[in-house]
C-alpha cells in the first residue's frame, strides 16, 4: 500500500543511504496537516521572536523579506513514512533570526507558534543547526497555501511535522514544553534515523 502511494525503496545505493529506516521515496509532495488551510493577509501578517531573548522582535512581511536569504537543497522525511530527496528551499537562515533577537544563554528550547494555535517544540541546539531556515519558497516558487504560505519552519534533520507550516513566531524558553502533536503522543525528538515516531 505505501509503495503504491509514495513509491518504493530506491535500489540506487547512494539514494538508499539517504533514506531513513521505514521510509519510502516519493517524487510527489504529499499534503498532510491538521485542520483547514488558513487564509493569510500579508498586509496584517507579522513574525515575532520573544521569550529568553535580549531583543524581542516583530517583523512585517516586507521587513522579513529584507533579511539575508539563502537557498538550500535538503532531504525531507515525514512521520507518515514518505521521504523526498533533493528538495530546494529559499528563505531566511535561522542564524539571522537568532542574531537579531539576541538569544540569551538561558534559552534551551523553542516553541514554533503558527496559525490556528498550532505549535511544535525543538531544543535550541537543533533549531540553531546551519540547515534550518524560515522558508518562504520551494522549488523556485513561493510556498503554496497547502505547504505553509507564506512562511514555514524548515528543520530537515527531524520528521517533517517539526517543520511547522504557517509560522508566526518563535518563543525561546529556558525549559522544554511539548507542542501540539507531541501532546498527542508523537515523539518529542522526532529523529527519522532513530524512527522516533511516537513516544514510549
Amino acid at each position: 500500500m505505501l509503495e503504491r502511494l509514495f513509491g518504493s525503496r530506491d535500489a540506487d545505493p547512494s539514494r538508499a543511504k539517504r533514506t531513513p529506516p521505514g521510509q519510502y521515496l516519493t517524487a510527489k509532495f504529499p499534503v498532510l496537516h491538521y485542520g483547514s488551510v488558513p487564509r493569510i493577509d500579508l498586509a496584517r501578517w507579522d513574525f515575532r521572536a520573544w521569550g529568553e531573548v535580549d531583543a524581542p522582535l516583530t517583523l512585517t512581511w516586507e521587513q522579513f523579506r529584507a533579511l539575508p536569504r539563502k537557498s538550500e537543497t535538503v532531504d525531507i522525511h515525514c512521520v507518515t513514512r514518505w521521504s523526498k530527496l533533493d528538495t530546494t528551499w529559499e528563505g531566511v537562515p535561522i542564524s539571522a533570526i537568532l542574531a537579531l533577537a539576541r538569544v540569551l544563554p538561558t534559552a534551551t528550547h523553542v516553541i514554533a507558534h503558527c496559525e490556528a494555535g498550532y505549535t511544535t517544540n525543538l531544543p535550541l541546539a537543533v533549531l540553531a543547526d546551519e540547515d534550518v531556515m524560515l522558508a518562504d519558497a520551494y522549488d523556485g516558487q513561493p510556498l503554496t497555501p497547502e505547504h505553509g504560505y507564506p512562511l514555514r519552519l524548515l528543520v530537515p534533520k527531524r520528521y517533517f511535522w517539526k517543520s511547522a507550516k504557517w509560522l508566526r513566531g518563535l518563543e525561546f524558553l529556558d525549559h522544554d514544553e511539548p507542542g501540539f502533536w507531541e501532546r498527542y503522543g508523537y515523539h518529542n525528538d522526532a529523529d527519522p534515523w532513530k524512527e522516533q515516531r511516537t513516544s514510549e
